[in-house]
């Protein structure tokens, strides 16, 4: 059975007119009601009939429709706001009538253990195939950005929903956060969000829908946006630890990178130390930050590792808490020559 015909339903449209459910700001909500559209974001999901689905922010039910018109084994649908309840009862209630098996949590998405949702026989191995899990999300601006670094950290340590396999995701976002987190080396959008994004899943920008699809219509088109997460991730760096890296490579996006490299360490002995990382890492500091790959980047942080791991208080250095530190007494004792004819000691 690749779909399901619901029972007769009103419209989203005359939902929201029934139950006066009209979007809040300061939720950041915008309802989609082209169905065409919902129905296309759905098919770039991946094959739901039989599968496990969260779906994020259903609000008025519109994705949630055409979720369950592919037959799922079960939806969750994770909801902040309660006055969506009567929709998504009565979504539940319909599902139901056909045999299905649907589930309302009315929670913060961010607070929930989403690693308690779904059942232990789903779980996959890492180098397997994904496994039959799929979450779904048209989310408000404020918290697509904050929550896909949450979901990224959980990728990276396989837990939460990742603990069952490379469970893939499908995600909306304001259209720049779209093309940032696929931007590719040297494009114009590329930045801190693309290189975390690439480093442990494989994002693609499925398509735009224009803001004029949306209730009310917002100030910027919406990017769909799927990630699978890699077998083997770019890098083999903890999450914060390459982030850490990252962060300040993108810190000042039209200087040269090494500018911005300089800024892990004191300023006695930056313009030092920044050298020594570019020298072990055999990489030109003249590049720009959106020049860097995401390997480059995996270099520096190699490279920054080592000589942590040499001077251990050059690791205690915060830039933005440098007024409050006090000095690192011995930096000034290190020089280049120590490092650079051994960066076979590097540990990769």
């Amino acid at each position: 059975m690749s779909a399901a015909r619901l029972p007769p339903l009103p419209s989203i449209r005359d939902i929201l007119k029934l139950y006066r459910l009209n979007a809040i700001k300061r939720l950041s909500q915008n309802f989609l009601l082209d169905q065409r559209l919902i129905d296309k974001i759905i098919s770039k999901s991946g094959h739901l009939t039989g599968s496990q689905v969260l779906e994020v922010g259903p609000g008025p039910g519109g994705l949630t429709r055409s979720i369950l018109k592919q037959v799922p084994k079960r939806l969750v649908v994770v909801e902040k706001d309660r006055r969506f309840k009567p929709t998504l009862d009565m979504l539940a209630d319909s599902f139901g009538a056909i045999n299905g098996q649907m589930d309302i949590i009315y929670d913060d998405i961010t607070k929930i253990n989403l690693e308690n949702l779904f059942p232990m026989e789903e779980k996959r191995d890492w180098d397997d195939k994904n496994p039959d899990i799929y979450i779904i999300g048209n989310l408000p601006f404020n918290v697509s950005t904050p929550l896909i670094i949450k979901w990224l950290h959980a990728i990276a340590e396989r837990r939460g929903p990742w603990a069952f396999g490379r469970t893939k995701m499908t995600l909306t976002f304001q259209k720049e956060v779209a093309e940032r987190l696929v931007a590719d080396v040297s494009h114009h959008q590329r930045c801190r969000l693309s290189v975390m994004a690439q480093t442990w899943t494989f994002p693609v920008l499925r398509f735009i829908i224009p803001g004029s699809a949306f209730v009310p219509k917002p100030d910027v088109d919406v990017g769909v946006v799927s990630f699978t997460p890699l077998v083997k991730p770019r890098t083999q760096h903890d999450f914060k630890f390459f982030e850490k890296i990252t962060r300040h490579v993108f810190s000042f996006r039209q200087k040269y990178s090494i500018r911005c490299i300089e800024t892990l360490f004191p300023l006695d002995c930056r313009k030092e130390l920044g050298l020594m990382m570019y020298k072990l890492s055999d990489l030109d500091p003249k590049l720009r930050a959106f020049q860097l790959t995401v390997h480059d980047i995996d270099r520096l942080a190699t490279a920054y590792k080592y000589l942590v791991e040499k001077h251990p208080e050059i690791g205690l250095y915060e830039y933005h808490a440098s007024r409050h530190l006090l000095p690192l007494s011995n930096t000034r004792d290190i020089v280049i020559e120590d490092y650079v004819e051994t960066p076979e000691e590097m540990s990769i």
